[in-house]
C-alpha cells in the first residue's frame, strides 16, 4: 500500500504539515524564551543601572556591613520582581551566601564568577533551567565587598511554553485532519489520470486499442494523456500495417513454388514452407533437417558463411534437378542462422535441352532443303545432257524443298506470334462441314500413298460456325497428317464430327504406333518429338501439336489425346459453338 503513488503523495503532504508546525513551534518557543530573557535582563538593568538611587544606597550600606545591604535589598525587592519564581541572595566576593537563599544553587555560575571579578554578570544561556544575574557592590572607596545574586526559575516561561505547546499540538492535529482530507483529494486528482494511463497502457500492451482516454485538464498530465492517445493510434496503425505485411509475406512464403527453409547455426529447423518439403521429397510425418543438404554443403562449412557470402549448387532428388542457395541471415553479432532456398530447374533444364535440340533440328531442317535446292539449282544451271523429264523432276524437288522450308518458317512465325500475344485471327462464320469435306478430299490421296483407309463421318453440325477458318483448318490438317504419318502402312484413319448442345466435337482416330505413357505429359510441349528418328525423316519439328493446342485454347476449346502404345491414338478437338473466346 505504501508503495503506491497515492499514499506517497498523502504521506509527503502530511510530513510537510508536521514539519512546518514543528519548525513553527520551535521558533515560537525560542521567541518566548528570548522575550522572558530580555524582560529579566531589562528589570535587572533598570534596578542596577549606574548612578541610580538604589545603587547609591547599596554602596553606602556596603561600608557598614552586609546586614544593612540585605535590608535595603528587602526594601527594594519589588523593583527586582522577587516572587516565588524569582529569588535573591547576598554573597561575599568568594561566592558564599550571607543572606537569602536560591533553589538549586550548588556551584558558582558563570555570572557569579563574572561578578567576582568586579563586573556585572547577566548573560543568559537558553539551555539553562533558569535566568540569573550577579551584581558586584563596592563601597565609596571602590572596594567590592558583596555580590547581589538574582535567579529566575523560568516558571512563567515554562508555563507559557506548555500552553504554547498545547496550542501548537491542537493546531497540528486540526491542520493534519484538514491536510489529510485535502491531500487525499489532491493526490486522487493527480493519481487518477496516471491510473487511467496505466490501465490504458496495459490494454495497449495486450493488443486492445479500442479505448481512448479522456482528457480532463490542460496541464502536463492532460498533455501526457493526449500524447498517449496519439501514440496508441499510431501504434495501432503501425501494427496493422506490420500485420498486413506479415500476412502478405506469410502468404507468399507459404504458396511460393520455391522451397525455403531457415536453420539455426546448429542445424535446427526454424521455419520452412510446404514447397521445401515437396521438393525434397519428404513425407508429412518426416522431419526436415539440414542433413537433407549435408552432402552438398556440410553444416560445419555452412556455419562459416557471413553476409554477403552465399553458397549455390545443384541437388538431384527423385529425378528432379534443384538449385540450392544457402545464405546467412542477420548481420554482425545478430547472425542467427542460415536460409536455404530451393529452386526446381528440372523444367528449365528440359526446355533448355529442347531448345538446343530444336535449334539443332531447325538448323538441320533448313540446311537439308537448302543443300538440295542448291544442288539441283546448280545442276539446272548447266542443262546440257538433261532430258525434259529430268529438268521437270529437278524443278519439282526444288519446289517441294522450298515448300518444306516455308512450312517450317510459317510454324516458327505462328509460335512467335503466340509468344508475343499477337493473334492474327480473322474470325467469321463459315461452313464447318464444307471444310471437313474439302480436307478429306485433299488428304485422301496422301493417305492412299501410305496405303491407309481414310474415312469421314459427319453427324449433325451447326449450319455455320464462328471462328478463324484458316487456323481451324491448320489444326485439322496437323491432326490428320500426324495420324497418316505415324500409322504403319495399311492402317485405318477415321475422322468423326458431331455436336452437342454447347460444343462441336471432332475426333481423329488411328490404329498406329501410339504414344508411350512416359511421353504423354510432354506431347504438347514445343520442340518435343516422341520418335525423334521417325519425325526427322518425315520432316517433323515437334511444333505441330503445340501450335494446335494454342489455336484451340485461343478459340475457347480443348484438345485431348488418348493413346496406347502399339494400338493407336484418339485425338479429340472440342470447340464451343458460341465462339465466346473470340
Amino acid at each position: 500500500m505504501l508503495k503506491s503513488l497515492y499514499m506517497k503523495l498523502v504521506l509527503i503532504l502530511l510530513l510537510l504539515i508536521v514539519s512546518l508546525m514543528a519548525v513553527t513551534g520551535v521558533f515560537l518557543n525560542g521567541a518566548v524564551a528570548r522575550f522572558y530573557a530580555n524582560e529579566f535582563n531589562g528589570a535587572m538593568d533598570s534596578a542596577f543601572g549606574q548612578n541610580t538611587e538604589f545603587v547609591e544606597q547599596l554602596r553606602d550600606a556596603s561600608g557598614e556591613g552586609g546586614t544593612q545591604v540585605w535590608d535595603i535589598l528587602l526594601a527594594y525587592r519589588g523593583i527586582l520582581g522577587i516572587a516565588s519564581s524569582r529569588q535573591m541572595c547576598l554573597m561575599d566576593m568568594s561566592g558564599g551566601v550571607l543572606f537569602g537563599a536560591v533553589d538549586g544553587l550548588i556551584d558558582l555560575t558563570p555570572n557569579i564568577l563574572t561578578a567576582a571579578g568586579g563586573e556585572n554578570g547577566c548573560e543568559q544561556r537558553m539551555g539553562e533551567a533558569f535566568f540569573d544575574c550577579a551584581i558586584p557592590i563596592d563601597d565609596r572607596n571602590g572596594v567590592f565587598n558583596y555580590i547581589i545574586y538574582v535567579r529566575d526559575q523560568k516558571q512563567a516561561l515554562n508555563e507559557q511554553s506548555r500552553s504554547l505547546f498545547f496550542v501548537i499540538l491542537q493546531a497540528m492535529i486540526l491542520g493534519l485532519t484538514f491536510s489529510l482530507i485535502l491531500s487525499m483529494l489532491l493526490s486522487k486528482t493527480m493519481t487518477t489520470p496516471i491510473e487511467n494511463l496505466t490501465r490504458g497502457a496495459a490494454k495497449v500492451a495486450a493488443g486492445d486499442f479500442s479505448e481512448k482516454l479522456e482528457v480532463h485538464s490542460r496541464d502536463e498530465i492532460g498533455t501526457l494523456t493526449q500524447a498517449f492517445n496519439h501514440m496508441a493510434g499510431a501504434l495501432q496503425s503501425s501494427l496493422r500495417d506490420a500485420e498486413g505485411e506479415r500476412d502478405k509475406l506469410s502468404a507468399l512464403f507459404s504458396h511460393m513454388t520455391d522451397g525455403v527453409a531457415a536453420f539455426s547455426r546448429g542445424g535446427t529447423l526454424l521455419h520452412f514452407n510446404q514447397a521445401a518439403r515437396r521438393l525434397l521429397g519428404l513425407r508429412e510425418d518426416e522431419e526436415l533437417t539440414y542433413a537433407a543438404m549435408e552432402g552438398l554443403i556440410p553444416l560445419k562449412e555452412a556455419r562459416k558463411l557471413r553476409t554477403p557470402d552465399y553458397f549455390t549448387g545443384n541437388l538431384m532428388i527423385d529425378q528432379r534437378v534443384l538449385t540450392l542457395y544457402v545464405v546467412p541471415f542477420g548481420s554482425g553479432e545478430t547472425e542467427s542462422g542460415l536460409m536455404a532456398v530451393l529452386h526446381d530447374v528440372t523444367e528449365q533444364n528440359r526446355l533448355e535441352s529442347l531448345r538446343r535440340e530444336f535449334v539443332s533440328n531447325v538448323s538441320h531442317e533448313l540446311r537439308t532443303p537448302l543443300t538440295g535446292i542448291k544442288s539441283y539449282a546448280e545442276t539446272l544451271m548447266e542443262p546440257e545432257g538433261l532430258s525434259p523429264e529430268e529438268i521437270q523432276k529437278f524443278s519439282s524437288v526444288i519446289v517441294n524443298e522450298a515448300d518444306r522450308m516455308t512450312r517450317l518458317v510459317r510454324d516458327l512465325l505462328t509460335l512467335s506470334r503466340f509468344d508475343y500475344g499477337k493473334d492474327d485471327r480473322q474470325a467469321a462464320e463459315f461452313d464447318l462441314q464444307e471444310l471437313l469435306n474439302r480436307l478429306y478430299d485433299m488428304l485422301r490421296m496422301e493417305a492412299k500413298a501410305y496405303k491407309h483407309k481414310l474415312s469421314l463421318s459427319v453427324g449433325k453440325l451447326p449450319g455455320s460456325f464462328y471462328g478463324d477458318r484458316d487456323q481451324i483448318e491448320q489444326v485439322l490438317i496437323n491432326l490428320i497428317t500426324n495420324a497418316i504419318r505415324y500409322t504403319p502402312e495399311g492402317g485405318n484413319i477415321a475422322v468423326e464430327a458431331d455436336s452437342t448442345a454447347r460444343d462441336v466435337v471432332i475426333s481423329v482416330c488411328d490404329n498406329g504406333i501410339g504414344i508411350p505413357e512416359e511421353d504423354m505429359p510432354h506431347i504438347f510441349d514445343r520442340f518435343y518429338r516422341v520418335d525423334k528418328a521417325r519425325s526427322s525423316s518425315m520432316g517433323g519439328t515437334g511444333l505441330g501439336l503445340a501450335i494446335a493446342k494454342e489455336i484451340t485454347e485461343n478459340h475457347g476449346g480443348e484438345l485431348n489425346v488418348v493413346s496406347e502404345q502399339g494400338k493407336g491414338t484418339i485425338v479429340t478437338l472440342t470447340l464451343p459453338k458460341s465462339g465466346k473466346a473470340l
